[in-house]
């Protein structure tokens, strides 16, 4: 890695610490903003180092620091009811990753829409990752598991995609047009 690959890799870690503590308590898993982190890596920094990230982040708050939900951080909760969704994280920055990183070849309506597939994607398996999780904790049917952990978020995440193809793609642009990254070599 190049020292300005390892600054924005470093600085887009520090976005999700930043991020990911804000939350809205609504229940056993709150709203939070880790979701938006996550997306805003792999806009500015491609599928590689924007998963890298997402893993310096979890690495931190594994160490300890209150970076996670609500101010937390450690092992426990990694390997808590919902540490799920934040190993699951990793896997939606892969995804989404790869579907934006696709979508920068394309121009107009279709770049949006693959990028929003991808979003939609990524997240879908972080939910199956972390409500599969959730469940084998709590021991719940899939019926419980859903309706506490995925149904309540479904609207506040379309709002966040929304927010993200909006400001990723400002920011992927910036990036590109200050000649900060080179996405050639990010993917």
């Amino acid at each position: 890695m190049k020292v300005k690959e390892i600054t924005f890799t470093a600085l887009m870690a520090a976005v999700c610490c930043i991020l990911g503590p804000l939350s809205i308590p609504i229940g056993t898993v709150p709203i939070s903003l880790t979701v938006v982190s996550v997306y805003l890596c792999v806009f500015a920094l491609g599928t590689k180092f924007g998963t890298i990230a997402c893993v310096v982040y979890l690495l931190i708050g594994a160490a300890g620091l209150p970076v996670f939900s609500q101010f937390q951080g450690g092992v426990s909760k990694l390997v808590g009811p919902t540490g799920g969704y934040l190993i699951g994280f990793v896997i939606m920055a892969v995804i989404t990753g790869l579907f934006i990183d696709m979508a920068s070849h394309f121009s107009g309506a279709k770049k949006y829409v693959l990028q929003v597939i991808g979003m939609v994607f990524g997240l879908a398996v972080c939910y199956l990752f972390g409500t599969v999780w959730f469940m084998v904790a709590y021991h719940v049917t899939l019926i419980a598991g859903l309706s506490t952990c995925v149904f309540p978020f479904l609207p506040f995440d379309a709002l966040k995609i929304a927010f993200c193809v909006v400001i990723g793609n400002a920011l992927r642009l910036a990036l590109t047009r200050a000649h900060l990254i080179s996405y050639a070599k990010a993917k």
